[in-house]
């Protein structure tokens, strides 16, 4: 069995994503950090809801298994 990759996330680091997550909810934050398994620290978040009103909910740890798409909101 080879040895699980580690996301390549680094790059992406205090920069602004988008995060789309099961059951279709969507966060916007600045990414603080992460882990092997995916899971994701955002600062500074807002969910972002059907009706798009933006809910602000501050620093986020996101669970790896409930991200789709990560969206970098930011230019390098």
């Amino acid at each position: 069995m080879s040895p699980a990759h580690q996301p390549d996330l680094k790059k992406y680091l205090d920069k602004r994503v988008r995060l789309k997550l099961n059951g279709n909810r969507e966060v916007v934050g600045v990414l603080r950090g992460f882990d092997p398994f995916m899971n994701m620290v955002l600062d500074d978040c807002q969910e972002i809801s059907k009706s798009g009103q933006q809910i602000n909910i501050d620093t986020v740890v996101v669970r790896g298994n409930s991200v789709n798409i990560v969206e970098v909101l930011e230019r390098f």
